[in-house]
């Protein structure tokens, strides 16, 4: 990992007390929907986004959420962890994300995008995966904010932006411009925040499964396959979609309940248009 992108990690503010609270709250065994609550509420952009979020079409609810406490009631426990981590961290790594040809509001949207797909699939193959792998499907591309910024800093951009334009995917352009992916530097993020083994380790071999130890492998191959539907630069396109779905075949995953939910989420995206 090159001197620049280590230093801009180590340069990374801490996170907010709200913060490491949820996360502390988030590895308890028992979960009291009261006491999210009452950490939540003392963070005004974690409502903020919290309620953004919620009544957006995404999610398909049939009135508008106007408290957290309805968010948290109709999102359920940890979706509602997630997004509140994933808001604060987006606002923590700000920069400008044009290398990948999008800005901060795009990014948030497809992390959401993401950690549908992962509700709406896992949600029929397994309730443990589903709870496991909602929060790291949001924050997997957070590195993105890194790399964007160092390329800028060497003056690489218009070489990344020719290959995305050629074709890489933006993983492989990473590799080749600066020599490591996002879900690397998403992992030393993580590290450098002291945030979950079990979220960090999910993350880190995403755009390296022949690595990745067996423990980890097919929360990998999962958050693999949901960051091809939603790739950053053509999330939900039909050649996106048709990649993700030639790995779930090749990881032995359920990809007919794969294309269920993403015909689920195309449909809820129509409706917010």
């Amino acid at each position: 990992m090159s001197q620049n992108i280590l230093e801009k990690i180590e340069s990374l503010p801490p996170l907010p007390k709200t913060i490491t609270e949820i996360e502390e709250f988030r590895q308890k065994s028992e979960k009291d929907p009261f006491e999210l609550l009452k950490i939540i509420e003392k963070d005004a952009l974690i409502i903020s986004t919290l309620l953004k979020v919620s009544n957006s079409a995404m999610f398909g609810f049939r009135s508008k959420v106007e408290t957290p406490s309805r968010a948290i009631n109709l999102l359920g426990i940890n979706f509602t962890i997630s997004i509140a981590i994933g808001g604060t961290v987006q606002n923590l790594l700000k920069a400008n994300l044009s290398a990948y040809g999008i800005n901060s509001d795009d990014f948030m949207k497809i992390s959401n995008m993401s950690t549908t797909l992962a509700n709406l699939w896992l949600g029929k193959v397994s309730y443990d995966l589903k709870e496991e792998l909602i929060l790291p499907a949001l924050l997997q591309e957070a590195g993105k904010f890194v790399i964007a910024d160092i390329l800028e800093l060497e003056n690489k951009t218009p070489e990344f932006k020719t290959l995305l334009h050629d074709g890489y995917s933006t993983a492989q352009a990473e590799k080749e411009i600066i020599g490591i992916t996002t879900s690397q530097v998403t992992a030393q993020i993580f590290k450098h925040w002291k945030l979950s083994e079990n979220l960090i380790n999910s993350i880190e071999y995403v755009d390296d499964i022949s690595n990745v130890p067996d423990e980890y492998k097919q929360k990998a191959q999962i958050l693999d396959v949901i960051k091809t539907a939603c790739e950053v630069t053509d999330p939900l396109s039909d050649d996106k979609i048709g990649k993700a779905v030639n790995k779930a075949k090749a990881y032995s995953l359920d990809e007919k309940y794969l294309l269920d939910a993403i015909e689920k989420l195309q449909d809820r995206l129509l409706d917010e248009q």
